[in-house]
């Protein structure tokens, strides 16, 4: 280790990461959102994304081939997809977050900086989760044009924010955590993506497969498909608000134990050496 690291390493964990962050992060979240945002990686994800929400309303409303799905279904599956693919750009830029400094050598000179750690991991979070609020936000009109006067609108928008807020800010805190860890920036996209992958595609499957206790049980368990099937209740089957709260609860216990994780882990997960190795 060289005596910067050494002075890096004493100075975070014994000047500033006892202390509270305060509101250092919102200075940490402004600049990574500036990075994000004017840099244009955020303003390519969201048009490839309005690209995609396109193409599901207009097969969804227009061709008469393919126009399976009642209105409910069809606002069900746009707020669906902003859910899912909101959640993987934050799970993207928060798996870039330690890792992607790291290789860059650019942490260096963020730990030098009079902030604290878990203010740094804070303001990273909120940058990966202004892009879950931007594709929520591009997914509005598509859900106006869809619901065509059902009278869910103002439902659907609440529970698509609901649940897809809880389901990003888990999946960023878990990608943040992947991130600390991981050996190289590759690896951690790699790993976070594959859990995205692994979470979502039980949501995918036909309706028609055997049902059990167990496959009730996965279910449940997996934040994504939870949260998907509880957007479903609410807004196809039109179960009030109460009915499926067994589908909240694996959200919230992932946004709450990673969350948790994070905040009180932050003062060993940004190094310049990955969590759990030797500095």
């Amino acid at each position: 280790m060289t005596q910067t690291e050494m002075a890096i390493s004493t100075r975070g964990e014994h000047d500033r990461d006892d202390g509270d962050a305060g509101a250092e992060w919102l200075v940490v979240a402004g600049q990574e959102c500036r990075d994000l945002w004017t840099s244009g990686r955020g303003l390519v994800l969201l048009i490839c994304f309005s690209v995609l929400l396109s193409a599901i309303t207009y097969l969804t409303s227009t061709n008469q081939a393919l126009n399976f799905l009642e209105q409910r279904e069809a606002v069900n599956l746009v707020l669906q997809y902003a859910v899912a693919v909101g959640s993987l750009l934050t799970l993207v830029v928060a798996a870039d977050g330690i890792s992607g400094e790291r290789e860059r050598s650019t942490l260096e000179s963020l730990l030098v900086t009079p902030v604290s750690r878990r203010a740094i991991i804070a303001g990273k979070l909120a940058a990966g989760l202004s892009l879950w609020l931007g594709a929520f936000v591009v997914s509005v009109p598509y859900v106006w044009v869809l619901e065509r006067g059902l009278g869910i609108f103002g439902r659907a928008l609440t529970i698509g924010l609901l649940i897809g807020t809880l389901v990003a800010f888990g999946l960023g805190s878990i990608g943040l955590l992947i991130s600390a860890a991981s050996t190289s920036n590759k690896t951690s996209l790699a790993a976070s993506v594959f859990l995205l992958l692994v979470l979502f595609a039980p949501t995918q499957l036909p309706s028609g497969l055997p049902q059990g206790w167990f496959f009730d049980v996965l279910e449940l368990g997996n934040p994504v498909a939870s949260g998907l099937r509880y957007i479903s209740g609410g807004l196809v089957a039109a179960h009030s608000w109460d009915r499926d709260l067994s589908f909240l609860v694996s959200p919230l216990v992932v946004a709450l134990v990673a969350g948790t994780a994070l905040f009180w882990l932050s003062p060993r997960l940004v190094r310049l050496t990955p969590a759990g190795r030797p500095a």
